[in-house]
């Protein structure tokens, strides 16, 4: 059985990420087969929100090279959450702005 902490995995801290906070928008990496219900769901128990919506993005493997080594990076599933008006913000991001 899922739980809330298996779902999300860690915030993603990016250029685009930061410009989204002003929206409450927040993206995360989550489980690869978490679902959208599921995702908002923990998001709400986890932070205490209310969210509007859950957009997802399966972030497929690059090829990565070190040297003569070659390999490709973990397939990963993004989320991005958006809360509604009346929510407050998450209090975890607001210092990263």
């Amino acid at each position: 059985m899922k739980t809330i902490y298996d779902i999300i995995i860690s915030p993603v801290m990016t250029e685009a990420a930061y410009d989204r906070f002003e929206n409450k928008t927040y993206t995360f990496k989550v489980r690869s087969d978490a679902t959208k219900p599921e995702i908002a769901e923990a998001v709400e128990k986890l932070f205490k929100v209310k969210v509007a919506s859950v957009n997802t993005i399966s972030m497929k493997k690059k090829p990565r090279r070190l040297g003569v080594h070659f390999g490709y990076t973990s397939d990963w599933k993004k989320a991005i959450v958006r809360l509604t008006e009346e929510s407050e913000t998450i209090e975890f991001f607001d210092g990263m702005n």
